[in-house]
């Protein structure tokens, strides 16, 4: 007698929901429950088919197994005699299951004989903020493991090669079946490469690789910032077996400048201005960051903090023409250590400064008047 169609037991259509499965799980069990048909076979029989049903469908994978090959998927016998594939042996079978569940194509996928990418390598390297304006190529050396050259790479003596291994027959894994799902683990016998060596080469040990420490030019480019990764592929260390290497990655980070500070392409400059410049004008040369050179002009009455903007005298853009700006921030700066003459003037000037002449603190003083109510 065939089995019922678990969708026709549960009363869903095949497009129904999780939410949908279980309510009408739900419905039907409290229909054909034990408790509520005492001494009924046939409420019983139908309860024990309904919990069959939703225990399948309820999971994402069996549900997915028993879409495409329906009750034969939980079958020990394969697909049966009245099967599209009849006689086939489970062990095939459920590695059909596998690779349509995680992306095989069809058959069973085989390694590359033990051959695998080789690990990427990270390198830091601390550069000035010049070389970040101007660009740079640098040098640098790095302890890495390389294929060798005495065995190109496949672990075995000159004269011989290695042989496949006969447990997993090249493909680095072997797999059994426990009930409905397909276990996979590394073969024993070859370690996951996949092959076996009898004579390993004497230079490498029968790894394939060598540690060698090699000598790269990294090329700098203009506008980089604290952080930048540069990529060189191929550069890292070198794959088992003669695979393919991984890829050398250069994190950049930028010394601290002794004058001036980046924001992105911008550059700032804290500049002190003596008291009297700032209230008569006049002006000054700032360094760029180019070795340059640029006058800035002071108006009279500048105000510590003010910034002085120099457009495209900043960073360049990466991979760019374009260039940020500068900015000088004013810092007044107050005399120390005056003379007798100097305190003399100041004094007088003292005398004959008025609110004209400190507009901010005239109007700072005159709130805080008013905050404390006019006394």
């Amino acid at each position: 007698m065939s089995k019922r169609d678990f969708y026709e037991i549960l009363e869903v259509e095949r497009t129904a929901t999780d939410a949908e499965l279980k309510a009408a799980f739900r419905k039907s069990a409290m229909k054909w429950h034990p408790d509520r048909n005492p001494g009924d076979a046939a409420a019983e029989a139908r309860f024990k088919e309904l919990n069959a049903a939703y225990d399948c469908l309820k999971d994402p994978q069996k549900r997915a197994a028993y879409d495409r090959f329906g009750h034969a998927a939980f079958e020990q016998g394969g697909f049966g005699g009245g099967g599209g594939a009849g006689g086939a042996d489970m062990s095939d079978f459920m590695s059909d299951i596998f690779d349509s569940f995680f992306g095989g194509g069809g058959g069973r996928a085989r390694s590359s004989g033990g051959r695998e990418r080789g690990a990427d390598l990270r390198y830091n390297m601390e550069i000035t903020l010049d070389d970040a304006f101007s660009g740079k190529t640098a040098q640098i050396r790095i302890p890495t493991s390389i294929t060798c050259e005495v065995c190109s790479g496949t672990g075995a003596k000159a004269g011989s090669k290695p042989r496949q291994c006969p447990t997993c027959g090249g493909a680095g894994k072997v797999r059994a079946s426990q009930g409905f799902f397909l276990m996979e683990r590394t073969c024993p016998g070859c370690g996951g490469r996949g092959e076996i060596i009898d004579d390993p080469c004497g230079a490498c040990q029968g790894a394939g690789r060598v540690t060698r420490e090699r000598t790269l030019e990294v090329a700098i480019p203009a506008g980089v910032e604290d952080g930048t990764r540069i990529r060189l592929g191929g550069e890292g260390e070198a794959g088992t077996r003669g695979g393919p290497a991984g890829d050398l990655y250069i994190f950049l980070s930028i010394e601290p400048h002794p004058l001036f500070q980046r924001d992105g392409a911008d550059l700032y400059c804290r500049a002190p201005i003596p008291m009297t410049t700032a209230a008569l004008g006049g002006s000054f040369e700032a360094p760029t960051i180019d070795g340059g050179r640029t006058r800035v002009k002071i108006p009279e009455g500048t105000q510590s903090g003010m910034q002085f903007r120099l457009k495209g005298k900043g960073m360049p853009v990466l991979r760019s023409k374009e260039f940020g700006d500068m900015y000088i921030q004013a810092v007044v700066e107050i005399p120390q250590k005056l003379t007798r003459r100097q305190r003399e003037l100041l004094e007088s000037f003292a005398a004959e400064s008025s609110e004209a002449n400190h507009p901010e603190s005239s109007g700072f003083f005159s709130r805080v008047k008013e905050f404390f109510g006019g006394a």
